[in-house]
Formats: C-alpha cells, sequence, structure tokens
C-alpha cells in the first residue's frame, strides 16, 4: 500500500516557533498542521504586532506554558494570556513561581495558581532557579526555551520524580543542535546565553504519538502492513517507544528508506493474557495502550500515569467512565490505570470525547473492530491531526 503521511511533530514543531521566534535566522521545513501549533504561530505574530493585549490559546496546553515564559522576557510589554474553561483549570503555579523567582512580574487574574495571567515583561537578570519536575515537563521545557536569551543563561536544579523525562530531553537535544550550548549533570541543567544562531534549515520528522493509533489498528486488523512517514530511527520523541510495546501485541516495525516505517503482524501470534506498561516517560501513549488492550482482550495494567489528570480533560477519569459505558472493567488510581475485564458488551454506544483529540482518535482503534460505536464530536481530532479521519478510513 502507499506510505500514510502522518502530521509533523507538534511537540517539535512548537518548541521550533519559540526559538524561531527569539532567533530569526532559523528556519522550519515541515511545520505541523495541528491546531495547538497554528493556535501559537497566531499568537507569536499577534505578539509580533502589538506591545499589549488579550492572547486566548483555547486549550493548547503547550502554547499556555511556553507563552507564558517568552512574554515574561518581553521588555516594556503587557500581556493577558487566556484560554478555555478547561484551561483555566490547568495549573501554571510552578512555572510562574520559577519565572517570578527570575524576576519576572506575572500575577494571576482569576483564581491563584490558574490562568488567566497579567505578564508584563521584563529583563530577567535572575540565572538559577529550582522547580519541581513530577507535575509536568511542559514548566521545564518553557523555561529552557528562553534560557540561551536570558542575559546570564539559565541554571535549573530539578527536584523529585520526574516525569515525561524524554521531553526535556527532546529540549534540550533541539537547542544544542541549534548551536546553543547546555551541560546536565543528574538533576542540573545549565544553558549558556546565546545571542545570535548562525542561518540554519531543520527539518521536522512524523509524530509517534500520532502514528500509535495506527499501531492500534494493525494490531486489530488483518491488514498486511501499513507504511507511515517520515520517521527517524533515532528520532528526539519519547513516544517512539510505541514501537517495543506493540511487540506484545504482535506488530513488528521495520526502518525503511525515505523515513518510512513498515508496520507488519507476526502470523499465529499468541496475545499475552495481560500486559503492564510504566508509561511515566510517555504517558501520551495510555490512551492508544488501553483501548487497543480492550479491543484485543487483553488485561492491562498502566502505572506513572499523574500526569493525565491535568490534561486536556482528566484522562484517568474519561478513560473509565467510557469504557465502563462498553461494559469493560476497570479501575483507576492517582496515577494508574487498569482493565481487568476487557470484554465489550454493549459496542452500540456512543463515546465522549471530552474537546480531548487522544479520546477520539484511541477509541477509532475500538471502531475498527466495532463498526456500529459512534464517536461524538470527532472534529477534536484538529488539535492534533487535523485530516486523522481521512487517513484511517484508508485502512480496514
Amino acid at each position: 500500500m502507499q506510505s500514510l503521511s502522518i502530521p509533523a511533530s507538534k511537540s517539535i514543531s512548537n518548541r521550533l516557533l519559540i526559538l524561531q521566534y527569539l532567533y530569526s535566522t532559523l528556519k522550519i521545513n515541515n511545520l505541523s498542521t495541528a491546531e495547538d501549533t497554528r493556535v501559537l504561530q497566531e499568537a507569536l505574530q499577534q505578539i509580533s504586532e502589538n506591545d499589549d493585549s488579550v492572547i486566548n490559546i483555547g486549550h493548547a496546553g503547550t502554547a499556555m506554558r511556553f507563552l507564558t515564559a517568552l512574554l515574561s522576557t518581553l521588555e516594556g510589554k503587557i500581556f493577558v494570556l487566556d484560554g478555555s474553561e478547561r484551561m483555566r483549570q490547568r495549573p501554571v503555579k510552578i512555572l510562574v513561581d520559577a519565572l517570578n523567582h527570575l524576576g519576572a512580574d506575572i500575577s494571576y487574574l482569576q483564581q491563584d495558581g490558574y490562568p488567566a495571567l497579567r505578564i508584563k515583561g521584563k529583563k530577567l537578570t535572575g540565572n538559577t532557579v529550582e522547580i519541581a519536575q513530577n507535575v509536568s515537563s511542559q514548566y521545564i521545557s518553557a523555561l529552557l526555551l528562553i534560557a540561551p536569551k536570558l542575559p546570564n543563561g539559565l541554571t535549573l536544579h530539578l527536584k523529585g520524580k520526574q516525569v515525561s523525562k524524554p521531553y526535556v530531553q527532546m529540549t534540550l537535544s533541539i537547542l544544542s543542535k541549534l548551536g546553543i550550548r547546555t551541560e546536565q549533570n543528574n538533576e542540573i541543567i545549565k544553558v549558556y546565553p546565546t545571542d545570535k544562531l548562525a542561518r540554519q534549515q531543520v527539518n521536522i520528522e512524523g509524530d509517534w504519538s500520532s502514528a500509535s493509533y495506527f499501531y492500534g489498528a494493525m494490531s486489530v486488523l488483518n491488514q498486511a502492513e501499513i507504511r507511515l512517514k517520515p520517521f527517524d530511527k533515532n528520532s528526539l520523541q519519547g513516544d517512539r517507544k510505541i514501537v517495543s510495546y506493540f511487540i506484545s501485541f504482535g506488530v513488528i516495525t521495520r526502518f525503511d528508506a525515505n523515513q518510512e516505517i513498515v508496520l507488519t503482524k507476526q502470523k499465529d501470534f499468541k496475545l499475552p493474557e495481560s500486559v503492564h506498561f510504566d508509561l511515566l516517560e510517555t504517558p501520551d501513549l495510555a490512551q492508544t495502550l488501553a483501548v487497543t488492550c480492550l479491543a484485543l482482550g487483553v488485561k492491562c495494567r498502566l502505572t506513572g500515569l499523574q500526569t493525565l489528570r491535568i490534561k486536556e480533560t482528566d484522562r484517568l477519569s474519561a478513560l473509565q467512565t467510557e469504557m465502563q459505558k462498553l461494559g469493560a472493567g476497570v479501575h483507576i488510581t492517582d496515577n494508574s490505570f487498569e482493565l481487568f475485564e476487557p470484554v465489550v458488551q454493549h459496542p452500540n454506544v456512543s463515546i465522549d470525547t471530552y474537546n480531548d483529540h487522544r479520546m477520539a482518535m484511541s477509541f477509532a482503534i475500538l471502531q475498527k473492530k466495532y463498526p456500529e460505536l459512534v464517536i461524538n464530536h470527532p472534529e477534536v481530532v484538529v488539535k492534533s491531526f487535523p485530516n486523522f479521519w481521512e487517513l484511517f478510513e484508508d485502512i480496514s
């Protein structure tokens, strides 16, 4: 079959957009078409054209964190940074406290610790700060992205058990590849001040999180193979671990020429009765794996999921509610998900998506097995994968 083009990595795109704003010599190729990236692009354009205005980023959590840091460095400019009702429930206190410690002037307009924010741009002369790393890696990445433009650079002291570690490593790798000097010694990260960058172009690879839904489909269908592009064997993305996770379901990945990956299913593969994955570093794969296990009738225990409570929705509760509609047995805690009875007794129900793109795309895997299943508000996929349904319908 032809190779399906998966959208460029949203995570890499959004990091590069912040850096492109700071360094005009940077050119980006194959930018993500995701709504989150478009929202960030529009916000950066608005910042360029105005010294003060209200910026509303809707549901775009990455944009909220990254812009909070960026806006705090824009001397003489004053902005209000706001979002959707759900965004106003997502905490930013850890990041705001760190920025204010460095000399920023950020205050809350509604509830303390949450958007909306009033940000008065200043020259941040502080260069050392402690920050918790057990809530969201985006707080750390937001600081790292502005760090090279701070007059004294930045030294971060990370506290607590790190979550989503690959996303921080992704940010550091991007900085290093662009020519920005960084150092990491255990829980201390240092970024050196960098006034200018050499003129250069960066090509963005496909998004592994988006590819995961095709892995799920491959596991439940009789498809001979699925080809996806563009993907790099030496990817910066933590979610490339989907390659090893799906070996448990008999799906094998081959890296081919021209940045293609070829997914094939082992013949006469015997599914395990149960699986256990620690997703502390890859929480965005939780819904894919949970729904795949339900579709295959495999029990699963997923741990390391504490960040899912503060995503687009409370993803743990959402998974439990929707799977129980189907008749499955589910148990959740603050950081784990257990599918102890992986059966679909009521396939003709409607699945709510909670303004969460990953809810829609993960349950699309189950829809391949039970076409009578209805997914409400399928349009939410525009957040990360605008043409998802068009491509997903091509495989059967």
